[in-house]
């Protein structure tokens, strides 16, 4: 009964690539909670970090990574993207991180659209793009 175009919709406005330096626990919990996660870990192991954002260009979705040489390719070169969190949490006990990431990715997903976050344990900081 329901229309598959607009369950691919659906499917596609919960999308996001997880970068290979993200926790895979963090990708597992996220797509146990109905997230379609293209891991790069498993569609393409090893591509430059240009890639990877170019990866999310073309889904038009937001890149969730652990490595802040994201930062840099957004802010001082400039790459488009179409949202960036970046997980700072590596001082946190693994069950902590992962459940802390995957209910701040659940419950503030369209805040990170054409966005550059920064989640911590302190909090999380989210910088629309247009504030250049």
């Amino acid at each position: 009964m329901n229309n598959p175009a607009e369950e691919r919709d659906l499917v596609s406005s919960k999308l996001l690539v997880a970068d290979e330096s993200l926790d895979f626990g963090i990708i597992h919990e996220l797509r146990k909670n109905g997230i379609d996660v293209i891991s790069i870990d498993e569609t393409n192991p090893g591509i430059m970090d240009s890639e990877v954002l170019a990866q999310a260009k073309l889904h038009k979705c937001i890149l969730v990574t652990e490595d802040k040489d994201f930062g840099e390719l957004a802010y001082r070169l400039k790459l488009e993207h179409f949202g960036i969190l970046l997980i700072r949490l590596s001082d946190l006990p693994r069950n902590e991180r992962i459940q802390l990431a995957t209910t701040t990715i659940l419950n503030h997903f369209d805040k990170f659209k054409n966005s550059f976050s920064v989640l911590t344990k302190i909090g999380l900081r989210i910088k629309s793009s247009q504030d250049g």
